[in-house]
């Protein structure tokens, strides 16, 4: 759309995702509405670095992508961060290592940009499974767990509190007004599958722009790939647990009230759905139903397990501790720091 340049930021960590991350950076480059640039910044592994820079230096038949060392501390957040410093479109987009963009995601979530209230833009994100299949106990609405659209999420283009990380979009004004994504939360390569740094920025970004826009168009769609380790139930039941640890961080930071706002109608509507209809299809002989409705219940009491058990670790004071940063745009002065309060402290990205 005119007057919308779009960066593209790509997080990369290990060189075991070699071709997913190549892939990746193909799909921005064959995007109908082209994006003003690629920036991939690669989390703390020289090696990857290195050879990211050998392999687009000679390259040539299109733009080829500009890499960049993450300048914060290890983690998914930082890294963030540091795209958002390096990027110069006005709005700035985020795409897993480990997805490809169908060709009009792009064009997709610019168009909703013809808004100015709107300050986020997130997609579709579709599982591409290992194993080629679903697995038959794996229920749809703990899609999340994979990293992608779950079952109870609203279609078409639909306000939501929160877009989904690894496939979103923001305005740059968005950072300027709160900061970056709140380092000390999120993902640190595989060693903890936590997440929600993007449910915490969006809610810290409508706290302080009351009439800011936050959008959801599942007509922007990537595909998501689901390595064989995650189709399976420890890692299931791993990830809620974690889950539930993430949200006790954020709602200590921004309130329960808002912090679980989403997760009562999905624990009060769409799950209890969604056990009935696995009971259902036992019922009728069909595969997988009572390994879903299990799966189902295993889910929601780990989440809850991790979410009790991260409250208490708060009240005790043995939380991990995060900030949030203030990216500024590289070659500029950082912005003065925002006051601390209610906020995590804030800090600024090594440079």
């Amino acid at each position: 759309m005119p007057g919308t340049d779009v960066s593209v930021v790509i997080c990369v960590y290990t060189e075991d995702r070699w071709q997913d991350i190549l892939a990746a950076v193909d799909s921005v480059r064959v995007q109908s509405l082209p994006a003003v640039e690629t920036l991939l910044v690669v989390d703390h592994n020289p090696a990857l670095l290195d050879r990211l820079r050998e392999e687009y230096g000679g390259r040539g038949g299109g733009p080829v992508p500009r890499i960049m060392p993450n300048a914060g501390p290890q983690g998914l957040s930082a890294g963030k961060n540091t795209g958002i410093a390096a990027a110069r479109g006005s709005v700035i987009a985020f795409l897993d290592d480990d997805a490809v963009a169908e060709e009009d995601w792009l064009r997709h979530m610019a168009d909703a940009y013809s808004d100015p209230q709107v300050m986020a833009v997130g997609g579709r994100t579709v599982p591409a499974w290992a194993s080629g299949r679903r697995p038959a106990w794996f229920p749809a609405e703990f899609d999340w767990v994979v990293g992608c659209a779950y079952k109870g999420m609203p279609p078409g283009r639909t306000p939501v509190r929160n877009v989904l990380g690894g496939n979103a979009s923001f305005r740059r004004t968005a950072f300027d007004a709160v900061g970056g994504f709140a380092v000390g939360i999120g993902r640190d390569g595989d060693k903890h599958p936590l997440g929600c740094e993007e449910t915490e920025l969006c809610i810290r970004l409508t706290q302080a722009v009351p009439d800011a826009v936050l959008l959801l168009d599942h007509h922007a769609v990537i595909h998501h790939k689901v390595p064989p380790v995650r189709e399976r139930f420890a890692y299931f039941r791993r990830r809620t647990y974690a889950e539930g640890l993430s949200k006790a961080q954020v709602t200590r930071h921004v309130g329960v009230r808002k912090g679980l706002e989403s997760e009562r109608r999905y624990t009060t509507h769409v799950l209890p759905a969604g056990v009935v209809r696995g009971v259902r299809d036992c019922l009728l002989g069909q595969r997988g139903g009572a390994g879903r409705a299990a799966a189902i219940v295993v889910g929601v009491s780990s989440a809850a397990l991790g979410y009790l058990v991260g409250v208490i670790r708060a009240r005790r004071g043995r939380s991990a501790s995060w900030v949030v940063e203030t990216p500024a745009r590289t070659g500029t002065r950082p912005p003065a720091p925002v006051p601390a309060g209610e906020r995590p402290p804030v800090g600024h990205p090594a440079t």
